[in-house]
């Protein structure tokens, strides 16, 4: 594939994109840490359904409702912003990419922080009150109150989340990045899955915490990966 500039320092600023990808660990920690926040418990063995899933959300206290939320509502969009990183990897080689990507990114900054993270927040503490004050309705009203405030969100985010994994997969099996073919495994929906095999282990506080962050550690898992290996495709692009 041909590319109009004929240096590798003017196709690719390295020293902003790794600037980037650090910045971009940095943020998705600080989600990590206000998904873990969240998840850290077990659930109710007495109890089976959907009833049982929120039974470990009962232990939540408020501070940690709080925290939990600031951290996603401030770090989810410092994550998002990071995502530029892939943008300048991908331009020089595909604008139509770069755009389908840049488009996720957007979906996902409009939507990640306050239009899910803060309402699913929302929803664990209007359940833990109803669980208080009326238990016979708790599970009904906080279904409805998800419905309302949550989902529609939720369906937009991962509409622009969809776009931009199909982006970025497609942008590294079609070399339309300086890095090497396989190095489309360090995208965010492979570390995802990696996070949720956790699931097969028996329940802990800690286990539950770890997949409750899931979406986190599938950027930690991208940033980390493509910077260890930004050097080596730095060297490659410099030979060609």
């Amino acid at each position: 594939m041909e590319i109009e500039v004929t240096s590798a320092e003017e196709r690719f600023d390295w020293e902003r994109i790794r600037h980037l990808m650090k910045l971009g660990i940095v943020a998705a920690l600080m989600v990590l840490a206000g998904d873990m926040l969240l998840g850290w418990g077990v659930h109710d063995p007495n109890v089976s359904g959907l009833e049982g899933y929120l039974s470990a959300y009962l232990t939540v206290g408020d501070r940690r409702i709080f925290w939990s939320s600031l951290l996603g509502f401030l770090g989810i969009p410092m994550e998002v912003l990071c995502y530029f990183s892939l943008i300048r990897l991908i331009r020089p080689y595909s604008e139509k990419r770069a755009h389908m990507y840049r488009s996720g990114i957007l979906g996902e900054l409009a939507f990640g922080g306050c239009g899910v993270h803060v309402p699913c927040l929302a929803c664990v503490f209007f359940y833990r009150y109803m669980s208080s004050v009326s238990p016979e309705t708790a599970l009904d009203a906080s279904l409805r109150f998800g419905m309302f405030f949550l989902l529609p969100g939720m369906v937009m985010f991962l509409i622009f989340w969809a776009v931009q994994q199909v982006a970025h997969i497609a942008a590294f099996l079609k070399e339309e990045t300086p890095y090497p073919r396989w190095c489309w495994i360090f995208c965010p929906v492979f570390g995802m899955a990696l996070t949720m095999l956790l699931k097969l282990l028996p329940e802990t506080a800690i286990r539950n915490a770890l997949t409750a962050g899931w979406l986190s550690n599938g950027s930690i898992w991208m940033f980390a990966g493509l910077l260890i290996m930004s050097k080596k495709a730095q060297e490659e692009g410099e030979k060609a």
